[in-house]
């Protein structure tokens, strides 16, 4: 499906103001080339850093994202129009990240809480959902919607719990001491804006999940904002937890973009944390669906989950990027009634937020879509054929 209508969306509102971080495939090196967004023109930064991970690290990263000048530019416009037509014979946007490991944290805010126990207490059965959705907001959504995860009213909300025979491994990590960190896709494998998205041919109960994705460098600090789709299978986790992998990590089941908005004076991390995520599903059957993900109505401070990824239990030397969670489920009935929502194969997602832009795609099966060929080896040995791999020197400080 051609998503040209929805080219003028993609910029954040403000990216005149927006110090932006892109990274773009060039067919006429072979692979991806990191670019500032200025204005309507993206300016190569390749030969300053030739991965976006590398320049998350440099104390002056800001300063070169707006000032370094390159012979190498292309008119935003041209990216976006080979993008979103899938055109890849020309140059187009690619995931605005490479070596960063891709974490994620669940279950954070109390809505999408209750929507993952209705899945374990259901079995992966979206019949069963509706009855248990009524029941489980009517038993304990009052009493858990204010309480701080790990504190000890959140002990005592659990002890009731247990007694009523509503306690769940969801609730443990949504109110526990302990949220869920997990490893959502392997390096290299997000998929960015205009690209296909997967979800298995053999599920048949799935969703988007509009998320805030924060950037942080090998020092466990916070640089960058971004949006993602954490692609989710209800029904395979809903049937068991351990089969989180499968429901989560499949080909084009991660997307992230459209770009990487740097925190500075303009937008910070506390920005970041208050913005609203908005989606849209527009189906080729006429559904249409949305909902918006406060980020600041959030369980878990966003520190907080970070601290939880890395610290002296784990670190990540080229990075991390952690999506944050949803609030926003679609439970809409698109089928028959109880039946609930589930993808069908051209819908359009449209994950928005005004300052980060627009992270626009279209479903297909993870089977049918395209493959990922383009891995760490790949990228190693194109940009040594570009000449582009070369030692650090001591004016490049890490931030």
């Amino acid at each position: 499906m051609n998503l040209l209508s929805y080219s003028d969306r993609v910029l954040p509102h403000d990216a005149e103001q927006a110090t932006l971080v892109a990274r773009i495939f060039d067919p006429a090196c072979g692979g991806p080339c990191v670019a500032a967004i200025r204005g309507t023109t993206a300016v190569d930064l390749t030969s300053v850093e030739p991965t976006v991970s590398g320049l998350l690290e440099r104390s002056d990263a800001v300063e070169i994202v707006r000032t370094h000048q390159s012979d190498k530019t292309w008119p935003v416009q041209d990216l976006l129009n080979a993008t979103l037509t899938a055109d890849r014979s020309r140059p187009h946007f690619l995931a605005p990240v490479d070596l960063q490991v891709l974490k994620a944290a669940g279950v954070t805010f109390v809505r999408s809480m209750l929507e993952r126990v209705i899945e374990e207490r259901a079995k992966g059965d979206s019949a069963k959902a509706e009855a248990l959705r009524a029941r489980l907001a009517e038993v304990i959504a009052g009493h858990i919607s204010q309480v701080k995860p790990g504190s000890a009213e959140a002990e005592q909300v659990k002890q009731v719990l247990v007694e009523e025979g509503l306690w769940s491994q969801y609730l443990e990590v949504g109110i526990g001491p302990d949220p869920e960190i997990f490893t959502k896709a392997p390096v290299l494998s997000a998929v960015g804006t205009g690209a296909e998205i997967g979800v298995l041919d053999r599920s048949t109960w799935n969703n988007p999940e509009p998320e805030l994705v924060v950037a942080v460098n090998s020092r466990g600090v916070p640089v960058a904002a971004t949006l993602g789709n954490d692609v989710n299978l209800r029904d395979f986790e809903g049937r068991s937890a351990l089969l989180l992998t499968e429901a989560k990590d499949n080909n084009a089941s991660c997307a992230i973009g459209p770009f990487l908005r740097l925190f500075d004076e303009q937008f910070t991390f506390s920005d970041a944390k208050n913005v609203d995520v908005k989606l849209e599903i527009t189906g080729q059957d006429g559904f249409h669906s949305s909902g918006v993900n406060p980020v600041s109505e959030i369980s878990r401070d966003i520190s907080e989950l970070i601290e939880h990824a890395y610290g002296s239990h784990h670190q990540y030397p080229d990075g991390f990027v952690l999506f944050t969670g949803t609030m926003f489920v679609p439970t809409d009935d698109r089928d028959e009634p109880g039946k609930g929502f589930t993808h069908k194969r051209g819908d359009i997602v449209d994950i928005s937020s005004p300052r980060l832009g627009s992270l626009v795609n279209v479903v297909n099966s993870a089977e049918q879509a395209p493959d990922w060929t383009f891995g760490i080896r790949a990228l190693m040995r194109n940009l040594a054929t570009r000449g582009l791999l070369r030692a650090t020197t001591d004016t490049e400080a890490v931030a």
